[in-house]
């Protein structure tokens, strides 16, 4: 007897899903029994990763920084796949490396647009979607580890990942009576093109690779396998926690 995938019958919607982590998250969904909306900014890239995890996913555009946009994204799940129950919230940006007291206005709050705002904005879409089907609902959002501790010279990111954690903690609370659990992973340093100023620094992937206990970085495979256990049943019973992805670097 075949055992049922954790997330067979399951709808779900990746944001920045148009590489690294993101695609890997959507992928995996796919192969737990999930059907995906793969979504990010550019409608031809995530497109094409749809086209390769088969009728089970489609691409769509979305400004996660816009609610309408997120309510959107819902509407044209729903239209597709005639429901959703699952978000993965990863779309991110970092556009500014270097000391805190020298960001400029327009980082700062480019950062804060998709970082928090467009969490809490496909956060919102969602849960009111499954809120009016009374239905249970999961929901996880990517943060980071620079969330939990100094995150030196990605001051305003780490902030804006320590803002998700606490929404996090926020929306768990609220929601558990009806049954919708919020969760969150924590990623370390990954291979990614959106960590390429780390990954790419010979110097500083030595650095973490000090600090880390199993002496790498991660790949995105590596975190998409905790997000699907938070999104399904097997976490039936967590909700408001941060899953640390990080080789052990924060406990070393």
């Amino acid at each position: 007897m075949s055992e049922t995938l954790p997330l067979e019958g399951k709808v779900a919607i990746v944001t920045g899903a148009s590489r690294g982590i993101g695609e890997a998250i959507a992928a995996a969904i796919v192969r737990a029994g999930g059907k995906v909306v793969c979504a990010s900014r550019k409608l031809e890239t995530v497109t094409e990763v749809a086209a390769k995890l088969g009728p089970s996913a489609f691409g769509a555009a979305v400004h996660t920084g816009r609610e309408a946009d997120c309510e959107a994204l819902v509407e044209a799940a729903v239209k597709r796949f005639g429901h959703v129950d699952l978000l993965v919230n990863n779309a991110a940006t970092n556009p500014y490396f270097g000391p805190l007291v020298d960001t400029d206005a327009t980082a700062w709050e480019k950062t804060f647009e998709v970082n928090v705002k467009g969490y809490f904005w496909m956060a919102r879409a969602v849960i009111r979607h499954i809120q009016a089907r009374k239905a249970p609902g999961s929901i996880v959002s990517v943060t980071s580890v620079a969330g939990l501790e100094a995150a030196p010279m990605m001051g305003v990111y780490g902030m804006t990942k320590a803002a998700v954690i606490s929404m996090t903690k926020t929306l768990a609370t609220e929601l558990g009576s009806q049954n919708i659990r919020v969760n969150a992973v924590a990623p370390g340093f990954v291979d990614t093109k959106f960590a390429a100023a780390v990954v790419q620094n010979e110097h500083l992937v030595s650095e973490v690779k000090k600090r880390t206990p199993l002496g790498r970085v991660a790949v995105p495979e590596e975190i998409a396998g905790g997000v699907v256990f938070l999104l399904g049943n097997g976490a039936s019973y967590l909700t408001g926690h941060t899953l640390v992805i990080d080789g052990g670097m924060t406990v070393s």
